[in-house]
């Protein structure tokens, strides 16, 4: 079992900045890699981005250029840097683990732009 917790949201003004961490802990060794999602109110879950145990990353067009996915090792803490936050990036941001067959997820953390 993986335990993901995510951390770091909050209010912001648009133009700002927010640094999400989610850290995993339990049988981690088997995490391949890690991404991370977010769902608005009456929107569909979108994909942001993700990286591999072996640090490639994978960005959405929607955030490519804004958002910044790192870590040390996938299976351990990954952070995920916002910059340039628009009121549309407004929902709640969730981290998800995957090893060989499955995901485990967090419980999300709010990220709120005010405009």
């Amino acid at each position: 079992q993986v335990q993901l917790v995510e951390s770091g949201g909050g209010l912001v003004q648009a133009g700002g900045s927010l640094r999400l961490s989610c850290a995993a802990s339990g049988t981690i060794s088997g995490i391949s890699f890690m991404a991370w999602y977010r769902q608005a109110p009456g929107k569909q879950r979108e994909f942001l981005a993700s990286i591999t145990s072996g640090g490639m990353t994978n960005y959405a067009n929607s955030v490519k250029g804004r958002f910044t996915i790192s870590g040390v090792n996938a299976g351990n803490t990954v952070y995920l840097e916002m910059n340039s936050l628009k009121p549309e990036d407004t929902a709640v941001y969730q981290c998800n683990a995957y090893t060989l067959g499955t995901v485990f997820r967090g419980q999300g953390t709010q990220v709120t732009v005010s405009s």
